[in-house]
């Protein structure tokens, strides 16, 4: 089955296999006539990376790329990649990979024209509009993984080198003028970066859907999320080079970042500060938070869970929904606890402190408190 399509929802957006080939014209629309390419250093001499440079080049556009890019970007990246970018007079970036690749190279669009210092735009009130946004570089976005969902966000998750923290950077104009969604440029991706990446797609989703905030576009989104990933994660995990899965997860990113709009919880709360802590893949470290968030925002979901259950072909309600969670889980060779995780001696204080004061924590069902956050992540450890 061959999907391709325009979408101009929630940005312009180029959806179908080879649809890389048109990364010039997609530059040229967005206004960008010397872009450089932003991209993680595990994809910077790969040959999706290689084909993409090659295109950039051929179209007269040059050949510029920054790879100094962390799993978990940090403001040293940031300034690095603003250096990059200064130096070789660039007027907009080619942000391409997964989510540190996106974040990174959607923040450095944003902040190569600022004058204050990155932490004055953290996402806290309308920090926003302290920025200049007429020296906002555009942005075209080309998505290597399917989970994340950056390439459709507002805002990039930087991680504070100093306090190990994870700030959330934020600017209407962080969302890409154009998006190269590709499902060939994710064939490539290990079994672990698919399974890790698409249940990241599948807790934006479940995380929205259970959000207490009132967004039905947001609603309707997220439950049919939760069916790609549920139809088609695990046939791209059994076989890399199924086009028709990789697409269609592509799809569930997207729906689950457009989607959580409507507000995260407490799998992000917890996931954040043991990501920037100890280094954990953001999506697995979600997929290992889940089972026990599930639980504890039982009293609250319970019914809408079961609602989203029946529209999955899930028998047995909350319960069934847990269930096939934790199976999912199991045949996607996520673990169970943080220490399976390789975190032995988890700093529970710290990350409960940390899980308080992350935005996420606004979008939870129930309340969050030191006391339940803290019985929440012990029984993850």
């Amino acid at each position: 089955m061959s999907i391709t399509a325009n979408w101009s929802y929630p940005t312009s957006i180029r959806f179908g296999a080879g649809r890389i080939s048109e990364i010039a014209d997609a530059c040229a629309a967005a206004g960008i006539t010397k872009p450089l390419l932003i991209t993680d250093r595990g994809l910077a001499s790969m040959d999706i990376t290689t084909k993409t440079l090659d295109l950039l080049e051929a179209a007269g556009l040059g050949r510029a790329m920054f790879s100094d890019v962390d799993p978990n970007p940090n403001e040293k990246n940031a300034e690095a990649g603003v250096n990059a970018y200064n130096a070789g007079g660039h007027d907009g970036v080619v942000a391409f990979g997964g989510g540190s690749g996106l974040d990174l190279g959607k923040l450095v669009a944003f902040l190569a024209g600022q004058t204050r210092p990155l932490w004055d735009f953290e996402d806290v009130g309308d920090w926003w509009t302290r920025a200049d946004a007429d020296a906002i570089a555009p942005i075209v976005a080309v998505p290597t993984t399917a989970g994340t969902g950056s390439e459709v966000g507002r805002a990039s998750v930087i991680t504070n080198s100093e306090t190990e923290q994870k700030k959330i950077i934020f600017h209407p104009k962080f969302l890409p003028a154009v998006v190269i969604c590709d499902p060939e440029l994710t064939v490539g991706m290990p079994g672990f970066i698919t399974a890790g990446t698409g249940l990241d797609a599948f807790a934006h989703c479940v995380e929205a859907f259970c959000s207490p905030h009132y967004h039905p576009m947001s609603q309707g989104m997220s439950l049919e999320g939760m069916r790609l990933v549920k139809e088609y994660l695990p046939r791209a995990f059994a076989d890399g080079t199924d086009i028709e899965a990789r697409a269609h997860m592509m799809s569930a990113a997207i729906m689950g970042a457009t989607g959580f709009q409507k507000g995260l919880g407490a799998i992000h709360a917890l996931s954040h500060p043991i990501g920037a802590i100890y280094h954990t893949h953001h999506g697995t470290t979600n997929a290992v938070c889940m089972p026990a968030v599930l639980q504890f925002n039982k009293p609250a979901i319970k019914h809408l869970i079961a609602d989203a259950a029946n529209y999955l072909g899930i028998a047995g309600g909350f319960d069934g929904f847990c269930a096939y969670v934790d199976d999912l889980n199991a045949s996607l060779g996520i673990h169970k606890t943080l220490t399976e995780l390789g975190i032995a001696d988890p700093d529970i204080g710290r990350i409960v402190a940390g899980a308080l004061n992350d935005p996420s924590t606004g979008g939870n069902p129930i309340e969050m408190t030191k006391e339940n956050t803290t019985e929440l992540l012990l029984a993850i450890v």
